[in-house]
């Protein structure tokens, strides 16, 4: 897959919800990165989705991520995609990258399933996370093998921005500070 460019991306944040996060690994870390990501595609105008399953038995998204400017979508299904609509709801660009929870579960069928809907998936290592390394590792490495590049927050930072001459260089540079 080709460098990741923000005119054909957006940003699908997966379920950072406030009953599930204190149980994932290392889920500060997970969602400091989330933080970064929304910071600069907000920065860079790249359009942001974010879901939430089953809202009402694991709360809405944890305070500090949402976003004034991103699209929400309700689930009750594990793949994004099978709920009536997403699809719609999902910015029209080529490139999705995505975080999320948990990683073995939600993040997983979403991610095949916007591989099966033609969408080139960029799944962020760094801000994913599950309950347990292993379903994390064994989750990222089954997205691999089914289409998905792995990248890391900073390689879509960078990606995104695409050239030092960028003004806001100095601003994405201190998101990762």
């Amino acid at each position: 897959m080709p460098a990741l460019d923000r005119a054909t991306s957006a940003l699908l944040i997966v379920d950072f919800q406030s009953r599930l996060m204190p149980a994932i690994e290392d889920g500060g870390s997970v969602t400091a990165n989330a933080r970064r990501l929304i910071d600069a595609a907000e920065m860079l105008n790249v359009p942001i989705l974010f879901t939430e399953q089953n809202a009402e038995g694991l709360g809405g998204t944890v305070p500090g991520l949402r976003s004034a400017t991103a699209g929400l979508a309700h689930k009750m299904t594990f793949d994004a995609c099978r709920m009536p609509g997403f699809l719609d709801q999902l910015p029209d660009r080529r490139d999705i990258v995505v975080a999320g929870c948990e990683t073995h579960v939600c993040v997983l069928q979403s991610v095949l399933g916007l591989i099966a809907a033609g969408r080139r998936v960029y799944l962020v290592r760094d801000a994913v996370g599950s309950r347990r390394a292993e379903g994390k590792e064994t989750a990222i490495r089954r997205m691999e093998r089914n289409g998905a590049e792995i990248v890391t927050t900073e390689m879509v930072l960078f990606e995104w921005l695409g050239t030092a001459e960028d003004p806001r260089l100095r601003q994405v540079i201190d998101l990762i500070r």
